[in-house]
C-alpha cells in the first residue's frame, strides 16, 4: 500500500506538470506569440492602480497636428457675394483672415540625374574620360535614397522581397526586380560592417547589457537570432546554432565584463563576471503559476512587487535620481523575502529532494 501511495503521488505530480505545460502560452512562458495558434490568450495587464486620470497626462508631449508659420503654398479664397443682400463683395474691405492648413505628401516621382562623361582628345593622341562619380558605375542604376528605402522595407519592416518591390512600385513608382532588391540588401549589409563593429565595441564596454535568442526560419531551415542590447544600442546576429558556438560568434559575451541580463539559458553563464535574470521572464512564469494554481497567492504578490519596483525606478530616472532611497530599498527587500518565504511554505520540497530550495 505504501508503494502504491508513493507511485500515485509521483504520477499525480507528473500529470500536474504535463497539464501545466499544455497551458503555457506566450503570456505565461517564453514561447513566441506565433506558437499560440488561432486561439489567442486573453491579455493580462500588469499595470497597478493609480490615482492618475486616464488619457494624456499634464506636461506630456502631445502629437497634435499644428499649423506651420511658412507653408509651402498659399491659396487665397474670396467670398463672391453677400449671403444677406446678394451684393458683390469684389471691392469690399477685408476685415480678417482665417487660415486652415492641409498636410499632404507632394507628388512622388523618380528624380533622374544624367551624368555626361566627356571625352577629350589630347595633343598626344590619347582620349581621356572625365572621372566617374561614386555610385555611377553603369548606364543606369538606382540612387542611394531608393536603395535605402528598399533595404529599410526588407531589413526593418520585414516585408518579403516581392511585397517590398510592390510597395516601391505602388508608392514611389520604382520598378525594381526581386533580384535587384536582393542585391541592394546584400550591399547594404556589407556596408554596415564598420558601424556594427562600433556598436559591438560599445555594448562590450557597457556596465549592463541584455542578451536573448529566438528561433527564425532561414532558407527553410531553423536558425537563431541572437541579440545583445543596452538602452540605446542593439546588435543582432543570425546563426544556425543556439548555444555556445553562436554566442561566441556574436563576439560580445566572450569579452563582456559587465552585468549580463538574460533568461537563465545555461550557456550564458559560461561568460561574464556577473549575471542577472530577466524580470520579464519572471513575470511570465509567475503568471503561469497563477493560472495553474490560483491558490498560490504569493505569485500574484510577487508580480505586484516587481511591477511596483519597476515603476518606482522608472519615475526616479525621470526625476533625475541615480538611486532609490535606502529606507525604501530596505522595505522592498523585506517584502521580497517575505513573499519568497511564503512561496517556499506553499511548495515544500518533496521527500528525498531536500536540496531543491536553497
Amino acid at each position: 500500500m505504501a508503494e502504491r501511495d508513493a507511485r500515485i503521488e509521483v504520477l499525480t505530480r507528473r500529470v500536474a506538470e504535463l497539464e501545466a505545460r499544455l497551458r503555457r502560452d506566450s503570456r505565461t512562458s517564453s514561447k513566441p506569440p506565433s506558437s499560440d495558434g488561432p486561439v489567442k490568450p486573453p491579455p493580462r495587464s500588469r499595470r497597478l492602480p493609480s490615482d492618475r486620470p486616464p488619457g494624456k497626462q499634464p506636461g506630456d508631449a502631445g502629437f497634435t497636428l499644428r499649423q506651420v508659420e511658412t507653408p509651402d503654398e498659399v491659396v487665397a479664397h474670396r467670398p463672391t457675394g453677400c449671403r444677406c443682400c446678394g451684393r458683390s463683395l469684389r471691392r469690399a474691405p477685408v476685415t480678417s483672415v482665417e487660415t486652415r492648413q492641409v498636410f499632404d505628401l507632394p507628388d512622388v516621382r523618380l528624380h533622374v540625374v544624367e551624368h555626361r562623361l566627356r571625352h577629350r582628345r589630347c595633343r598626344c593622341g590619347t582620349v581621356p574620360m572625365a572621372p566617374v562619380p561614386d555610385g555611377v558605375g553603369a548606364p543606369t542604376q538606382y540612387g542611394p535614397r531608393v536603395r535605402a528605402v528598399g533595404a529599410y522595407l526588407v531589413g526593418y519592416q520585414h516585408l518579403p522581397y516581392e511585397r517590398a518591390c510592390e510597395t516601391l512600385a505602388d508608392l514611389l513608382g520604382v520598378g525594381m526586380s526581386v533580384g535587384a532588391l536582393v542585391s541592394v540588401v546584400a550591399r547594404t549589409s556589407s556596408a554596415l560592417g564598420p558601424f556594427l563593429d562600433v556598436v559591438r565595441d560599445q555594448i562590450c564596454a557597457a556596465p549592463v547589457a541584455h542578451f536573448d535568442e529566438t528561433s527564425l526560419r532561414v532558407a527553410s531551415t531553423n536558425a537563431w537570432v541572437h541579440s545583445a542590447s543596452t538602452d540605446t544600442l542593439s546588435l543582432f546576429v543570425v546563426h544556425p546554432s543556439r548555444g555556445r558556438e553562436a554566442i561566441t560568434a556574436a563576439g560580445v559575451l566572450p569579452v563582456f565584463t559587465g552585468i549580463a541580463v538574460h533568461d537563465g539559458y545555461t550557456p550564458y553563464r559560461r561568460y561574464g563576471l556577473a549575471h542577472q535574470l530577466c524580470n520579464a521572464h519572471h513575470l511570465r512564469e509567475l503568471a503561469g503559476i497563477c493560472d495553474t494554481d490560483p491558490g498560490q497567492v504569493w505569485a500574484e504578490q510577487m508580480i505586484r512587487l516587481l511591477c511596483e519596483i519597476n515603476d518606482i525606478t522608472r519615475h526616479a530616472r525621470t526625476d533625475g535620481a541615480h538611486a532609490i532611497d535606502d529606507r525604501l530599498l530596505g522595505a522592498y527587500r523585506r517584502r521580497y523575502d517575505t513573499i519568497i518565504a511564503a512561496g517556499r511554505a506553499a511548495n515544500p520540497s518533496p521527500a528525498g529532494h531536500g536540496g531543491l530550495y536553497k
